[in-house]
């Protein structure tokens, strides 16, 4: 017999009724029934009903040790009595009666618990988080994680992509997050970064002549953490494609996308065909976002030539002023009280925001002063552009273009979650598409890159040439899912020449692009193909098809959001010697210099 277990604690079944087995695992639960205990015991594979009475030579072994503790059992696998069986285990008709234990590891008092699922605070999870990892549903999270990211790799090579791993120590970029530094021993006074992402390296594989490369990469950000977002560090599916259109790019990566949340979604549905194609500025009016959320019906309109010369005041001075108006229907809100729109606008001053006008309607009449002051005929001319019934009410959002989208999309989505409008049972991709090359800095007075700089321009050099930069769309697209942004990619500028005037036009000099990109400039003058792609975030795939509202429950090893690793210690002080290897002092709180 095997030193530890002729099965896991997930493979018994009513067919080994008679058999002696050998099991381990942790001891899950303990119910003491007066001299007849029972045992939950767990392992990977799930778990198995342990029995010991006063017949039993392990019932006193068993009696005195904790749960968590970590035991191996000799024992006769039995029917569970009738009106006993459990169907929600895999195990559930049978139990094993225990002849004998052997002690592997006892557990001390825990911290945290690991059956049920209570709720504890994070700093003891993520201190303890062996224990965390233990428990049902995080170790089920993780468990999907892995079987995600293989059934993505499947996908990628059933694609026609070879997969390639690129370098973790490279140079800092003047571009995009901050970086994580590492200093060089060998070079005193010198630093490594962690990659932001493959970026560069992508590129450089498409000009070395690989056609079509992916990789689960790791990449690192000095970025603080939200719900969607790790700090420090995250993993990607980046890939990259060489002589390939933007159809191209869609065409490859939505097959493998939509797989994966097919074969995992779990009951709820997926995008079927074709992802929509949304152009970035109809996705701002129509869903005040650029990550709209299409399981949301409600639509945002720009109604601001109603109120011109309009009996409501406000809103006329403002569309007068040039500012806009954009309403966001409240469906199906006759029965709602005066509360619920007064509730919407002091939310929307809690957000920041002057306040979310509104008009009620019931039965085709209005209210609110917003109707009364614009009037029922024009109000009625309102409610019939947009496709209004007679119970269903309006918010209004006015302001500067960008202040007055962002309060309509967050209002669109609050509206739709209070009155229950999203489906929770849905996956609805879009892709958007044709994003500004450029946007005015108004703090730097200034054109800069709205995106990615190394986008290419749709025109070409002769768009840069002759249009408004203002006015210049890129091949650029982010894929988003439910809300999220899964990522974002481009067509890339393979062209020295255009990137030398893109990068002219946002304030950089020739020089400076051959100092700060030198690597993959250099490149591209010795012939380079049209090339493009995109980097879903593994991450965020995972936390959606878990249904998990942050990222950190689907990561093995998270930090908090101060990026510390609470369990490992780290951030931490390391000794003076390893600093003078470094040549580096420490200063001040968290400042350091070359010594010497």
């Amino acid at each position: 017999m095997h030193a530890f277990r002729t099965h896991t604690c997930g493979q018994l079944r009513a067919s080994d009724i008679g058999e002696t087995v050998r099991l381990s695992g942790w001891i899950h639960r303990k119910r003491d029934h007066g001299g007849v205990l029972f045992i939950d015991l767990r392992d990977h594979y799930g778990i198995t009903q342990i029995v010991a009475d006063t017949d039993s030579p392990a019932l006193p072994v068993l009696d005195r040790l904790r749960v968590e503790s970590v035991v191996t059992i000799d024992g006769a696998v039995k029917a569970r009595a009738e009106g006993t069986t459990n169907a929600n285990l895999a195990t559930g008709e049978i139990e094993v009666f225990a002849l004998e234990v052997t002690v592997q590891s006892q557990a001390a008092e825990l911290p945290m618990p690991v059956a049920g699922d209570q709720e504890y605070p994070e700093d003891i999870r993520l201190r303890y988080r062996y224990l965390d990892l233990r428990r049902e549903k995080v170790h089920a999270n993780i468990l999907l994680r892995s079987n995600v990211i293989a059934s993505i790799r499947r996908r990628m090579v059933e694609q026609g992509f070879t997969e390639f791993q690129t370098p973790i120590l490279t140079a800092s970029s003047p571009e995009g997050a901050r970086d994580y530094l590492v200093p060089s021993r060998v070079h005193p006074g010198k630093f490594y970064a962690l990659p932001q992402a493959p970026q560069m390296f992508k590129q450089l594989l498409m000009v070395a002549g690989f056609d079509r490369y992916f990789q689960i990469a790791p990449c690192f950000r000095d970025e603080d953490a939200r719900a969607d977002r790790s700090p420090g560090e995250f993993y990607q599916l980046d890939f990259e494609m060489s002589f390939v259109t933007q159809d191209d790019v869609f065409n490859a990566i939505e097959p493998v996308l939509a797989g994966v949340f097919r074969e995992f979604a779990n009951g709820r549905s997926v995008t079927e065909g074709a992802f929509p194609r949304i152009p970035y500025r109809e996705s701002m009016l129509r869903y005040g976002s650029d990550k709209p959320d299409l399981r949301n019906p409600l639509v945002i309109a720009d109604v601001g030539e109603h109120f011109r010369g309009s009996g409501f005041g406000l809103f006329a001075g403002l569309v007068e002023k040039g500012a806009v108006v954009r309403a966001i229907p409240a469906p199906g809100t006759a029965e709602k009280s005066r509360k619920f729109f007064d509730d919407m606008n002091d939310w929307a001053r809690s957000e920041g925001f002057a306040g979310l006008g509104y008009a009620t309607r019931k039965g085709g009449e209005w209210g609110g002063p917003i109707a009364k002051n614009h009037g029922t005929d024009g109000m009625d001319k309102l409610a019939a552009e947009l496709g209004l019934g007679p119970d269903d009410g309006l918010f209004f959002a006015a302001g500067k273009e960008a202040e007055a989208a962002k309060l309509a999309g967050l209002a669109r989505t609050r509206v739709g979650q209070q009155l229950g409008l999203i489906d929770e049972n849905r996956f609805e991709f879009c892709w958007i598409v044709d994003f500004p090359m450029f946007e005015y800095d108004e703090e730097a007075k200034k054109v800069d890159f709205s995106h990615n700089p190394f986008s290419m321009p749709q025109g070409e050099l002769e768009a840069l040439e002759t249009k408004d930069p203002l006015e210049i769309l890129a091949w650029q697209y982010d894929i988003v899912c439910n809300g999220v942004e899964l990522s974002s990619g481009a067509i890339r500028n393979h062209r020295p020449d255009i990137m030398y005037k893109a990068f002219e036009i946002a304030g950089y000099s020739k020089e400076q692009v051959d100092e700060n990109f030198s690597g993959m400039i250099n490149a591209f003058k010795y012939g380079a193909p049209p090339h493009g792609g995109s980097a879903p975030g593994i991450d965020r795939i995972v936390m959606l098809l878990a249904g998990e509202p942050n990222i950190r429950e689907v990561v093995v090893f998270p930090m908090n959001q101060k990026a510390e690793d609470l369990m490992m210690n780290a951030p931490a002080p390391v000794t003076a010697r390893q600093l003078k290897e470094l040549s580096i002092k420490v200063v001040g709180e968290g400042a350091a210099q070359p010594v010497g």
